[in-house]
């Protein structure tokens, strides 16, 4: 780890605080199958996990959609998503000590997903964080998806603390460059990617869930640095 003063942490939702990520890829699959779509699932995750949920329709059917229209689209996409997550829901192994472990330290956390109000509500009434994010940001609140870093610049504002002093945590190569446009380190959690795909300078650790980072002393180590 770099010796940088860190105030704040930012997480990432899906593939870094819960397991959702093949659950969204087999919705994108429903979905298309339904609206007579020929997909290349891995092309298209590719291209959208980070991207909010307009421009993922976007990018889905190649041609301008207006904001209704491909809202309209995302949110049925998402209920499919949605009904095949719950019966299975599960959270990256460690998550909820590491945010506990992180908020006995002082470190402030929050959350800057491109999912919407729906998933983000979804998400929280099954993964019980104590204490809970000062701050969420989702991907339905007129912001630019990732890799544009306004999401976690966002989270920051809320918080009250420095981008420049908050480690971003996960999984999209797309994210991984969001973080580092907004002057932010990196995490990455290898749930969904390689460490080679998620590497960068600024990127700190590539772990696979949060046990390896709290049996690293990870917050330890940024708690003493602060």
């Amino acid at each position: 780890m770099q010796s940088k003063t860190t105030t704040g942490l930012i997480f990432d939702m899906d593939g870094t605080l819960v397991d959702s990520i093949p659950y969204h890829a087999k919705s994108w699959e429903v979905f298309c199958e339904r609206h007579g779509i020929h997909l290349e699932l891995d092309d298209l995750m590719r291209r959208t996990n980070g991207r909010n949920g307009a421009e993922c329709m976007r990018e889905l059917f190649q041609r301008p959609l207006d904001e209704a229209e491909a809202w309209e689209l995302i949110h049925e996409k998402e209920i499919i998503y949605r009904d095949l997550f719950k019966p299975v829901f599960r959270e990256v192994p460690g998550v909820r000590a590491f945010a506990k472990r992180a908020a006995s330290l002082g470190l402030k956390y929050g959350v800057g997903t491109a999912g919407d109000k729906h998933n983000i509500a979804f998400v929280f009434s099954h993964l019980h964080l104590d204490p809970k994010p000062l701050a969420i940001v989702g991907g339905d609140e007129g912001l630019p998806g990732k890799p544009q870093p306004a999401i976690f610049l966002e989270v920051a504002k809320r918080m009250d603390v420095a981008a420049t002093g908050c480690i971003v945590f996960e999984d999209a190569p797309l994210g991984i460059e969001a973080a580092r446009r907004g002057g932010m380190r990196a995490v990455a959690l290898c749930t969904t990617h390689t460490p080679n795909e998620l590497a960068g300078p600024h990127v700190l650790a590539a772990v696979n869930d949060f046990n390896e980072l709290l049996d690293m002393n990870v917050l330890e180590m940024l708690h003493a640095n602060a």
